[in-house]
């Protein structure tokens, strides 16, 4: 499958490894292609981007993605599936840039046309990549409107190492505020480890 990663900072790179690693065709979306060279990754423009892949993945900063987007535009991405990995947070880390709803569910407003399905979004890009590393399974979520787009989007985090039994879709794209909101027990998670890299698990009541 042809992947175009919208962005070119970490979670983009670690995320254009691990499915080439699967055997995915990626290609990194920037706005400024030109200076990004040397990353191990075919760089285009953004529109270029969108219009050589299959699946797109928004992995540019949340307070900046839907303006990066429309500058693609809405007939580039039209019927194409856009998974949303990125928060919008303020500059110091205090504050969402979407407090009362979040980017996943703006992105699908400003977009009905493209399937939006929010996930990975609650861990740093290093689990994304390689959960078999973390000490023990954990869970990763799903957040949209469309059933088929889901399916799609849980190939690909198979693909990544997630298994279906790590998988939980939670509903629809409103859905994913609950993601973004977690950004802030992710921090705090991780000053009370004194690290970024672990992961939650969902734990049912035994049956």
């Amino acid at each position: 499958m042809r992947i175009g990663l919208l962005g070119t900072g970490n979670v983009a790179r670690a995320l254009a490894f691990g499915w080439k690693g699967a055997g995915h065709d990626v290609v990194l979306g920037s706005r400024r292609p030109g200076e990004r060279e040397g990353l191990g990754f075919p760089v285009a423009g953004l529109g270029e981007t969108a219009a050589q892949a299959e699946v797109l993945v928004n992995a540019t900063p949340g307070n900046v993605s839907v303006e990066l987007l429309r500058s693609i535009g809405e007939e580039a991405l039209a019927d194409r599936l856009l998974v949303d990995v990125g928060v919008g947070l303020s500059d110091d880390y205090t504050r969402l840039s979407h407090p009362n709803d979040s980017l996943g569910e703006q992105i699908q407003a400003a977009f009905p046309r493209t399937p939006v399905v929010k996930t990975l979004c609650t861990m740093d890009s290093t689990a994304m990549v390689d959960p078999g590393a973390l000490d023990g399974p954990s869970t990763v979520f799903l957040s949209g409107d469309d059933a088929e787009a889901k399916r799609t989007t849980g190939r690909l985090l198979a693909d990544l190492g997630w298994p279906a039994s790590s998988q939980l879709d939670i509903g629809g794209i409103v859905t994913a505020r609950g993601q973004e909101h977690f950004a802030f027990l992710f921090m705090g998670i991780a000053g009370g480890l004194g690290a970024h890299t672990f992961n939650i698990k969902v734990v049912p009541r035994k049956a």
